[in-house]
């Protein structure tokens, strides 16, 4: 029987790792959103950090908000994990050792928030999805209907989503005088540091204004802006894994060669040196931010939604496709014009390297991974350039044309994940019998003002929509 990955496991010498002792580590970061992407991302440049500065006070406990197998396996594993990077020079395995705690939030809530308020706790990172922040589509502040949301305004002191969890962190370390803190958000919101900071002090205010008060003054919010395509592990993944370690690791995650991580510098009680790993630390991160969300995931959609429709289950199965990859090379033309100057970035290149990193066949990065909930992820990718485009006199066609192609699967899927799935289905069995996307338009707080009331742009929609589906 295979060994499995713990700290009893002889690697062989060709597996990076780390060359300081998990052992010697105490925890300094507390991350909500123990998923693929964090371990595959923020946990290596931790881990060279604290190699390159030798410090031992940035350990990481990986808090799971709604799974506990991942928690259980990390456990089994002594926290120990395999990333395999997967490029034109082949495969290469490392071994993560800076997380050195795992907590299933389901089952062990009063140990993550005692792990959130004890004194040596200094940062807290998140990758929740941007669904789990229960945002208001139409205000921007807390959803009230969202069920996170809605219970732990109702019972504080037992929190369940991420917001809760920080405002009963911030309650609990306010009485007992702890030191300030920072929360950076690592997940795919425009200004994540100010709409995360936003939706806290909300809720704090809710509960206690002498609490929202004392947050707004002492605590850091920084944006991020992180990328690093992880795709959803499988069978696969673990058996390359085995190849590579000799020893059976069931959390073993693969990934692109490429990872960037640009960091605004505002940080209430030290960091850790993850310029170590390349992070790029900057005073505002808001261009490189838009040209990542716009660029990147706005082309990710847009493949996603094209590989659903034509049955093409991987992004580099779309990316095989030559008229495929000239859509995609057209959309990003279409955003430049919305981008700002990007500090130390040429465009030119990192589209190219997109199309690179998107047409890389090591990485099995699944079209239905990236088309679940676009409510979610349309207005900064697709809605946010089309406005900007519109308001200076552009037709922003091609934007009209992959809100069309989202429209389209929705009406397609049978099973839509997304946490609006009951209205745009209702409104696609319209679409359908009307002819139009008028019913999509009609729904509460999904299209912005300036795209609804934009007959011209709307039009577009509409003639993109029946040409995809052929009429």
């Amino acid at each position: 029987m295979m060994n499995r990955l713990d700290k009893t496991a002889l690697l062989p010498p060709d597996v990076d790792r780390p060359s300081f002792d998990p052992a010697s580590l105490k925890i300094g970061i507390v991350h909500l959103g123990l998923g693929a992407f964090h371990r595959a991302h923020q946990a290596i440049y931790n881990d060279l950090a604290i190699e390159a500065g030798a410090a031992t006070d940035w350990g990481i406990a990986g808090a799971s908000l709604r799974s506990v197998d991942v928690v259980a396996d990390l456990k089994a594993q002594d926290y120990r994990y395999s990333v395999i990077t997967r490029g034109p020079d082949g495969d290469k395995a490392r071994v993560v050792y800076s997380i050195i705690d795992a907590i299933a939030a389901r089952q062990e809530r009063d140990r993550l928030l005692e792990r959130l308020v004890d004194n040596a706790t200094r940062i807290v990172t998140l990758t929740v999805s941007e669904k789990a922040y229960g945002i208001d589509p139409i205000s921007g502040g807390l959803d009230l209907s969202h069920a996170a949301i809605a219970h732990d305004l109702k019972t504080p002191e037992q929190p369940i989503g991420p917001i809760g969890f920080l405002v009963e962190t911030f309650a609990r370390r306010m009485r007992l005088g702890r030191h300030p803190i920072t929360v950076l958000c690592c997940d795919n919101l425009p200004g994540n540091g100010h709409v995360v900071r936003h939706l806290v002090v909300e809720m704090a205010e809710r509960r206690n204004p002498e609490l929202a008060r004392w947050i707004e003054r002492d605590m850091c919010f920084p944006s991020s802006m992180v990328d690093r395509i992880v795709p959803a592990a499988t069978g696969g993944t673990r058996q390359l894994a085995t190849s590579l370690l000799g020893a059976d690791d069931r959390l073993a995650l693969e990934t692109e060669p490429f990872t960037q991580w640009v960091i605004e510098d505002d940080f209430a009680a030290g960091r850790p040196a993850w310029e170590a790993g390349g992070a790029i630390f900057v005073e505002n991160v808001h261009a490189y931010e838009k040209m990542k969300l716009r660029l990147l995931n706005g082309s990710h959609s847009l493949i996603a939604y094209l590989g659903q429709l034509n049955g093409l289950d991987y992004v580099r199965d779309v990316m095989a496709v030559p008229a495929h990859v000239e859509r995609v090379r057209e959309h990003m033309e279409a955003v430049l014009p919305s981008l700002d100057p990007v500090p130390q970035i040429d465009l030119g290149i990192y589209r190219q390297e997109l199309v690179n990193r998107f047409s890389n066949p090591a990485i099995a990065h699944r079209t239905a991974q990236i088309a679940m909930d676009g409510s979610q992820k349309m207005p900064q990718r697709i809605f946010a350039p089309a406005m900007e485009r519109l308001a200076v006199g552009d037709n922003a066609q091609g934007f009209a044309n992959v809100v069309a192609l989202w429209l389209a699967y929705v009406g397609s899927s049978e099973h839509l994940d997304d946490p609006r799935a009951t209205e745009l289905k209702a409104a696609a069995l319209l679409a359908e019998s009307t002819g139009s996307a008028a019913a999509f338009f009609d729904i509460p707080g999904l299209f912005p003002p300036e795209l609804m009331n934009n007959s011209k742009w709307r039009s577009l929609v509409d003639a993109h929509l029946l040409v995809i589906r052929g009429r």
